[in-house]
């Protein structure tokens, strides 16, 4: 059960960090100020550090890991290029990473919650993740 659990929810981390760190390149052609600029290629910094350790563990438990689904990723895109076409500006970027933030806080404590028999390391890295994404969702509110 706790492998079971920790496999599942190292997976949906994957995925979860994978469609972080893709949300932010779609965007990041797109933002004017230094300072966003600067936040938002921070936090795929972290996220990518995140991955690293997820791919670790998941090579320990000789798992492959999850991409983001299909659906999921080409919505994301398509949402993110409709509304920047309409109005290209760094409060758009701001409001799109936001969105995208609070969907994987939501997801990511969905996960968590179910997969409850997970390892603590899993459960500290799913937190650690939850939390960039708070963070992030916090410091762009300048910005919106």
């Amino acid at each position: 059960m706790i492998e079971q659990d920790t496999i599942k929810l190292l997976r949906e981390c994957d995925a979860g960090v994978k469609m972080g760190i893709s949300s932010i390149e779609d965007v990041l052609d797109n933002v004017k100020s230094e300072k966003l600029e600067k936040l938002l290629t921070d936090c795929k910094s972290e996220h990518r550090k995140l991955d690293k350790e997820i791919q670790k563990l998941l090579d320990k438990y000789k798992d492959d890991g999850k991409e983001p689904a299909i659906i999921a990723k080409s919505m994301s895109w398509m949402k993110t290029n409709m509304k920047l076409a309409m109005e290209n500006s760094d409060a758009t970027v701001a409001d799109l990473m936001t969105d995208g933030c609070n969907m994987g806080v939501k997801s990511l404590n969905k996960y968590l919650n179910k997969y409850e028999g997970a390892d603590e390391i899993s459960k500290d890295i799913t937190k650690k993740l939850i939390n960039l994404e708070e963070k992030l969702a916090v410091d762009i509110r300048a910005f919106l």
